[in-house]
Order: structure tokens, then C-alpha cells, then sequence
């Protein structure tokens, strides 16, 4: 959602600041293919660098936790059961889980239990990095789709088309994480209204110089 509401208004935005500078139609559909490109090209470089860096943190972490249990697993082993300890576990039975825990896969789990980290949570670049281009591309290819197909008042139904589409996603967002929707709704909204505002008024003032 996210990356479909930056696409949108970014793309958007720009599109319709180079329609408020009185450029034909061609110039306009140009303006948002480059503004799709870049930025979905930009969110995955973004992404992968970040997620790339978590991964670096990660392996760091878990090279350090083999040294340690490797130096000293009784201390390791008592680090474990203070954990269980923490989460309600008797000492006996916590003691008990941490060592048959160890046995099996001490690294496994001092790594999720101790680290926070699993297989199923762990970074990706990568796949980050596709999932960021692919949301922020289908977001911007909203507005572009609407200048292809509207021959006239581009710029109105780009900005018409956004902002209907931005107010169903944060809707649509918030309702999936339980929040109320309204206010998400309005609140995404205002802020894409304000970028293709400020892109237009940019665009208007160019328009007049050039």
C-alpha cells in the first residue's frame, strides 16, 4: 500500500506539474513513464541497500552468537534459561526447555530467542527490492494510464483519477490493520492534494517564464 500511494503521487504530482507548464499531451505521458522508471527503480535501489544492510546486521549477530556458544556454552545456556525465566517459565522448566532446546539447535535458538531473528523474518534484499519497484510501479501506473486515455483536462483527471484512487487505498489500508478508515482516507488524501498543488503551482509559474 504504501509503495502504490508513493507511486501514485509522485507520479502524479509530476505529471501534472508539466501539464500546468502548458506542454502537449506527448509531453505529459513522457514526464510519467520517466517518473514510473525512476522512482521504481529508485525504491528498489533504496530498498535493497536497507534491507541489505539489515542482512549484513543479522550475519554479524549470528556469527558472534556461534563464537560465544562455541567459547561458552554453559554461560549461553544460562542466558537461555533467564529468557524463559522472563517469559514465565518456572527455573526448573525453564532451565529444562533451554537445554533441550540447545541439543537440538543451539544457535537456532539463541537466534530466535534471544537475537529476535527466524528464516521466516529474516532480510531479503532481493525480494525487497522487486516488492518495492512492482508496488511503486502499479501506483504510478494509474495517473499515466489516465493520460493515455484522456485526450482533454489531462491535467484534471490525472488529479481526479490520484486522489480517488489514494483515498480507496488508505481506506483499504487502514481497515486492514483495524484502524479507522476515514481518517487514514483523508488524511493520504490531503497530503497527495498538496503535492500535486504544490507541482502545478511550480509548473504554472515555469509555464508563464518560458
Amino acid at each position: 500500500m504504501l509503495g502504490a500511494n508513493d507511486g501514485i503521487i509522485s507520479t502524479s504530482s509530476l505529471m501534472v506539474g508539466v501539464a500546468a507548464a502548458s506542454s502537449g499531451p506527448r509531453d505529459i505521458v513522457v514526464a510519467g513513464v520517466a517518473g514510473l522508471a525512476a522512482g521504481a527503480l529508485s525504491m528498489a535501489a533504496g530498498e535493497y541497500v536497507s534491507v541489505s544492510s539489515q542482512a549484513d546486521t543479522e550475519r554479524a549477530e549470528l556469527d558472534r552468537e556461534r563464537v560465544e556458544l562455541a567459547t561458552d556454552p554453559a554461560a549461553e545456556l544460562q542466558e537461555l534459561t533467564t529468557i524463559y525465566i522472563g517469559r514465565g517459565l518456572r527455573p526448573e522448566l525453564a532451565s529444562e526447555v533451554a537445554q533441550g532446546l540447545m541439543a537440538k539447535d543451539a544457535l537456532g535458538a539463541h537466534a530466535r530467542d534471544e537475537l529476535g531473528l527466524s528464516e521466516t523474518l529474516s532480510a531479503r534484499p532481493v525480494q525487497a527490492a522487486f516488492a518495492s519497484a512492482a508496488s511503486f510501479a502499479v501506483g504510478a501506473a494509474l495517473p499515466l494510464a489516465t493520460a493515455v486515455v484522456v485526450s482533454s483536462h489531462t491535467s484534471m483527471a490525472i488529479a481526479a483519477a490520484s486522489l480517488v484512487s489514494l483515498f480507496v487505498l488508505g481506506a483499504l489500508s487502514a481497515l486492514t490493520g483495524g484502524a479507522p478508515p476515514t481518517y487514514a482516507a483523508v488524511r493520504v488524501t490531503f497530503w497527495g492534494a498538496l503535492a500535486m498543488g504544490t507541482t502545478a503551482a511550480v509548473g504554472w509559474v515555469f509555464g508563464l517564464a518560458a
